[in-house]
């Protein structure tokens, strides 16, 4: 297996080509044959800071051997630093000055070396061999760092930014060059995802805690433009070769991949549950139609058989003269036991049929058959049973229908069920003495379509739909129970005058049958008054 290590020589002595700059040209000379004579290449010699950047460009040495005091605008520490920057070529510094200001500025340059003059041999060759050592290692550094897919930025212990490679440049749209002494704060900008506020750099918390800290989730990088990227990774203290932390190491890369890849997998992954979840109840639909159609059928046919049997037991007693006879008591007489037998068979009958339909609705396959329906005569007649009924229980019936109404074009089966379930609950519920009344009429809706282009305020699109109102009085519904009236087999429980007997199913096939016309129910209760309200289009 083959393994990363850090070359301990790249160059030999053979191959190590240097440029000579030196404005004194004995001096120039002597340096040259030192060079040769150590078994180095001499490429050129120039007098100059610019002759130097020039020869640099064109020759591209291994290293430069640099005056710092040359004839020109500028001087030997400008030349070397520029020369680093643009073509990363390092230079060794000869010169007989080793004033202190010449001394900082040299050290606070990307340097290489230092010699001064007269120069010997010996420790003109330590010097070369030590600088393209040094330079071969952080060469082989950098480009390790510049191939990674992750940014890294080094900072030292003021947080002073040491290095950036080029994802980080690019990631933070910060130039090595341009970044290099800046604060991290001013180049590594966090702020938290979800609030925008600035987030904790890792870094700092890595100095301060002495160990590895993680970026946490959910954490945006700002760029040098403004924009912003989800980033993620580490930042980790570095120590010298005593264990001393001299600064730290922050790895970052765009987590906008991983985060869309995990976003589409648990979107796939929902999707799937979904698809699960559909078929499972998809199959206990299926389950809850097959049992209410095969029980359906199971239980419609010896009840209607019982229902017959009680008519013809009644028709055969009242033949013979028993259902008249004083023998039995009232209270045990046998048209009492026939008639629970009987409604009970009704109730039973309706339930199966209520479960039916509304099995039909849900499936969106209710038969419609649309008739042409004039309520003016329509709606008395089947509210006469319902006056009958309530004037045995001693209450007030009252129909209001306008006379000139026009026709209504819906299913005749559905509205009869509708209105006949609402007085039926009217008449059941209503006191002795109280009211119950039936009113219908046309309501006009308009809406105003306004045209841009002209501003005249025309109204059209003129809508007109049906209102049926059955309210009834002595009896209310309380407020918290009227948004749950609809709903199946639920039945009020405070009050006494709701304890009927029924299946709780009549309401909500009401509002099933009115929503499938394209109609809406309502209810209202207030001020001893109990009103359903029920609205559908003039035609379906």
């Amino acid at each position: 297996m083959n393994t990363i290590g850090i070359p301990s020589n790249l160059h030999t002595k053979e191959t190590v080509r240097i440029l000579v700059v030196e404005d004194e040209y004995i001096l120039a000379i002597n340096l040259q044959e030192s060079l040769e004579s150590l078994g180095y290449t001499v490429l050129d010699i120039a007098d100059s800071a610019q002759g130097a950047i020039v020869k640099a460009t064109e020759l591209r040495p291994n290293l430069i051997l640099m005056d710092i005091r040359l004839r020109g605008e500028i001087d030997g520490i400008q030349a070397a630093e520029q020369i680093w920057h643009n073509l990363q070529i390092p230079a060794i510094y000869v010169t007989g000055h080793s004033d202190k200001s010449t001394v900082d500025r040299a050290t606070l340059t990307s340097s290489f070396g230092y010699i001064l003059k007269p120069i010997k041999e010996q420790e003109l060759y330590v010097a070369i061999q030590t600088a393209l050592n040094r330079y071969d290692r952080e060469q082989f550094l950098s480009s390790i760092l510049r191939e990674m897919g992750d940014g890294v930025i080094v900072v030292d212990l003021q947080l002073t930014i040491k290095y950036l490679n080029q994802v980080a440049e690019a990631l933070t749209g910060w130039r090595w060059n341009e970044a290099k002494g800046r604060m991290l704060t001013e180049v590594f900008k966090l702020v938290d995802e979800q609030t925008q506020i600035p987030a904790q750099n890792p870094i700092i918390a890595a100095l301060q805690q002495k160990t590895t800290i993680y970026l946490d989730n959910r954490i945006l990088l700002v760029a040098r433009d403004g924009t912003t990227i989800p980033v993620a990774d580490s930042a980790t203290p570095l120590r010298n070769n005593n264990g001393v932390i001299t600064g730290a190491v922050v790895v970052f890369r765009d987590d906008t991949q991983r985060r869309l890849t995990e976003e589409h997998n648990l979107a796939t992954e929902r999707a799937q549950q979904l698809r699960i979840q559909a078929a499972e109840l998809q199959r206990l639909n299926q389950l809850k139609e097959d049992f209410l159609a095969t029980t359906s059928h199971e239980m419609r046919t010896p009840l209607s058989n019982i229902k017959m049997t009680i008519s013809a037991l009644e028709n055969l007693l009242d033949r013979q003269g028993i259902l008249n006879s004083n023998a039995l008591s009232p209270s045990e007489s046998v048209a009492r036991y026939l008639t629970i037998l009987r409604e009970q068979c009704e109730q039973e009958l309706d339930l199966i049929d209520n479960l039916l339909y509304m099995r039909m609705i849900d499936a969106d396959v209710y038969p419609l058959e649309l008739t042409l329906i004039q309520l003016q005569t329509w709606l008395p007649h089947v509210a006469e049973y319902f006056g009958e009924r309530a004037g045995v229980r001693q209450q007030t019936f009252q129909v209001s229908v306008p006379p000139n109404l026009p026709p209504l074009v819906t299913d005749l089966a559905s509205l009869t069920e509708i209105v006949s379930e609402l007085l039926n609950n009217a008449c059941k519920f209503t006191p002795p003495h109280e009211q119950i009344m039936v009113n219908v009429q046309v309501i006009d809706t308009t809406k105003s379509l306004i045209n841009e282009d002209a501003k005249s305020g025309v109204l059209d699109n003129l809508q007109s739909y049906f209102q049926i109102t059955i309210s009834n009085s002595g009896v209310i519904i309380p407020q918290k129970e009227q948004s749950r009236i609809f709903e199946p087999f639920y039945r009020i429980p405070q009050s006494d005058r709701w304890q009927h007997s029924g299946t709780g199913l009549g309401l909500a096939l009401v509002k099933k049958l009115v929503e499938y016309l394209q109609g809406t129910i309502e209810v209202t209760s207030s001020q001893g008054w109990t009103t359903f309200t029920v609205q559908l289009p003039l035609t379906v």
